[in-house]
């Protein structure tokens, strides 16, 4: 009887190590925000009404997209991913899993991810996750190694969940899932830059160049994060101006941007890590409050 209870521990240890696994290595916390995005944009489509199915549809299709193209990345990753503290843990540098485990869930995400956009809304959206995909996976990975226009190619695919969701939902690329699209993009720039700016001795071990300039965490990096923020103030005004959402959006959205703008100009002033540190919350703050007033003020 003991010996039945320690199989059956032992096997379940070993399913809940493996699910572990496999969450790390599709980053779901991360894709879980990058989807959530997408439902919003989705549903901010005129005409589009909450419908708990096709957004758990949405759900499973960006996750698994998302899924994949992380893989991807972790694949094209392995040996740089051993140099820097918060990723050695990872399955596949760790040695926890084999990288034709990982090839494998890649293309089975992938395909699964594809189809169910493709069957469950239309080939648009398909198409669009594939280029995302595509983009995250074979050329912004690769290109952090070049130079620090890794960020704008890496801008792309970051700020395609909007224009997925959008498709999902139109069937067409209109300029609400553009005006969608360029606040993300440009909300990029700051947040990557505030990571690589904590991260930077990790980054630079592992060859990574995702500052700009000279690759240094300097005031001219800051300068550059707060062109962005300032730049996302209007941005966050355009949903408005096309009659996508309702003025009380539009207000949240300067306020938001004046917020994420002030911690700009504080990294700016101080040009350290707590700075940079701020920014990066500050980022998610700004995000999280703009897509949610925008969801609730749908005009």
């Amino acid at each position: 009887m003991l010996q039945e209870n320690s199989i059956k521990l032992s096997s379940s240890y070993a399913v809940a190590s493996k699910v572990k696994d496999y969450s790390q290595l599709m980053k779901f916390n991360l894709t879980f925000m990058v989807v959530f995005s997408s439902v919003v944009a989705y549903l901010l489509v005129p005409g589009v009404e909450f419908d708990l199915i096709k957004v758990l549809l949405l759900f499973a299709g960006g996750l698994l997209v998302s899924g994949s193209a992380n893989t991807i990345n972790q694949i094209w990753e392995k040996n740089t991913d051993k140099l820097m503290a918060r990723t050695a843990t990872r399955p596949l540098p760790s040695g926890r899993m084999s990288e034709t485990e990982a090839v494998i869930v890649a293309a089975v995400t992938g395909v699964a991810g594809f189809l169910v956009m493709g069957y469950c809304f239309n080939w648009l959206s398909a198409a669009l996750s594939l280029f995302s995909l595509v983009m995250y996976g074979f050329v912004y990975t690769p290109w952090k190694k070049w130079n620090s226009l890794a960020v704008l190619v890496g801008g792309i695919p970051g700020a395609m969940p909007l224009l997925i969701g959008w498709a999902a939902g139109a069937n067409n690329l209109s300029e609400g899932g553009w005006s969608l699209f360029a606040i993300q993009f440009l909300w990029q720039f700051p947040h990557f830059w505030a990571i690589a700016w904590i991260a930077h001795k990790d980054y630079t071990r592992a060859g990574f160049k995702l500052l700009p300039a000279n690759g240094e965490p300097n005031k001219f990096t800051a300068l550059q994060a707060v062109m962005y923020t300032l730049l996302l103030i209007p941005a966050g005004v355009a949903p408005y101006l096309l009659k996508i959402t309702g003025g009380i959006s539009a207000i949240v959205a300067i306020l938001a941007g004046v917020f994420f703008l002030y911690r700009a100009i504080n990294l700016y002033r101080k040009n350290d890590v707590p700075a940079a540190r701020k920014l990066m919350f500050g980022s998610y703050i700004y995000l999280t409050i703009v897509q949610l007033a925008q969801l609730l003020d749908k005009a």
